[in-house]
């Protein structure tokens, strides 16, 4: 990214950093835009059909879906009716909406919090933040470093999970102390078993009074929520900040191997039976994910490269992802919730799809110089035929 970018880019500078590399790789000049894809069905010898929203059907060696899983709003269904303001934070776009309004956000995941915290700023008469259950909140900066940057640097030094996670325990105490003097609920699980929450603003503003933490919601009532420890609020707006779907409505579901509410891929990219369908991004990594999502892309195009060259390595990873053993979590015991069912630990993520990269790398640098050795060869030996017919040519004449 540029240097001129701060340590936590807005989203107007990502979408300016992701146009600027769709264009210097020429990606930009090959999307076809507006043009929504209606199904996908496999065809013979791996090939796929594609059925455009307009009718048309096209046929592609090869598909990568790569349509997201933060699109399809989750909702809570929760007895009673609301009759003020409510909407999904997929919805959230501009803070303003909550200026001299009750808020309540439900919901504590990474959206759930900044959406409480924009509130405040914004000027809302009252917040709320209804929280399922305690978690352990991470600061932004630690020893003036970002965190993800602080996590990664203890993957590099190999050290072990329980020093990961007593370092990061200490960071946070020394930070913001404990969610018990900040007034929130105590987490119920280990750091690190559900998906990091880092927001160095939401203890702040709890100490301040300006959000109050409230438990489950058990139902809506008009005007009013009320809460499981038996507290009611009058609400004017309600955000669900409640997650989302694993959609892909284009898809027969029986195409994705479906287990335990997520498709069933190897490394979340690979399909177990189909050798050119792939899910791009279907990971909830415990840290930043473009890189990632890089690696993804080299594992993709270079399977399909050692496909079309017949390969060993295309073998390798045909066995591999067939018997679906690797290990994403490095130990790590995540919550059984369908928030965290798509996620990887950074570190053995990153190990198992650059191992892949490394193995079809090394087989198609040998295909490569095999071909130009037997290219190499042939062109000798025309060259030898050549010589020869000249000299018969120069007899004769």
């Amino acid at each position: 990214m540029p240097d001129e970018y701060p340590e936590y880019p807005h989203h107007s500078q990502m979408l300016e950093y992701l146009r600027a590399y769709a264009a210097h790789f020429g990606v930009d000049r090959r999307i076809e835009y507006r043009t929504p894809v209606e199904r996908i069905e496999p065809a013979s010898d791996n090939d796929w059909i594609v059925t455009l929203a307009r009718g048309e059907k096209r046929c592609y060696g090869a598909v990568v879906v790569a349509n997201g899983h933060n699109w399809d709003p989750k909702y809570p269904n929760l007895p009673g009716e609301f009759h003020g303001q409510a909407f999904h934070s997929a919805s959230y776009r501009t803070p303003d909406l909550f200026t001299g309004k009750r808020v309540l956000v439900i919901g504590a995941g990474n959206s759930g919090c900044d959406i409480a915290v924009d509130a405040v700023k914004a000027g809302a008469r009252r917040v709320f933040h209804s929280m399922r259950r305690g978690y352990h909140i991470l600061p932004k900066f630690i020893m003036g470093r970002p965190v993800d940057q602080i996590y990664s640097q203890m993957l590099k030094l190999h050290l072990p999970l329980a020093v990961r996670r007593m370092a990061a325990k200490l960071a946070i105490w020394l930070v913001q102390g404990s969610n018990r003097n900040a007034g929130l609920p105590e987490p119920d699980h280990r750091l690190f078993e559900t998906h990091p929450l880092v927001n160095q603003l939401l203890p702040y503003f709890v100490r301040h009074g300006s959000i109050e933490p409230k438990p489950d919601v058990t139902g809506l009532e008009g005007d009013a929520v009320r809460f499981s420890d038996g507290s009611r609020k009058k609400v004017d707006v309600l955000v669900y900040a409640t997650g989302y779907r694993h959609t892909f409505p284009f898809l027969d579901s029986t195409l994705l191997n479906w287990e335990n509410g997520r498709p069933g891929l190897h490394l979340n990219l690979f399909h177990p039976e189909y050798d050119t369908l792939f899910v791009a991004g279907l990971i909830q990594p415990n840290s930043g994910e473009i890189f990632l999502l890089h690696w993804q892309s080299r594992a993709i195009a270079l399977f399909l490269r050692a496909l079309e060259c017949g390969a060993p390595a295309a073998d390798w990873l045909r066995e591999r992802k067939r018997k679906m053993e690797t290990e994403l979590s490095s130990g790590i015991r995540y919550s059984e919730s369908p928030r965290h069912s798509l996620e990887v630990e950074q570190g053995s993520y990153y190990r198992e799809l650059k191992q892949v990269v490394k193995e079809l790398e090394k087989d198609l640098e040998a295909e490569d110089h095999k071909v130009q050795k037997e290219l190499a060869m042939d062109s000798g030996l025309l060259s030898g035929y050549r010589s020869k017919f000249r000299k018969k040519l120069s007899s004769l004449t």
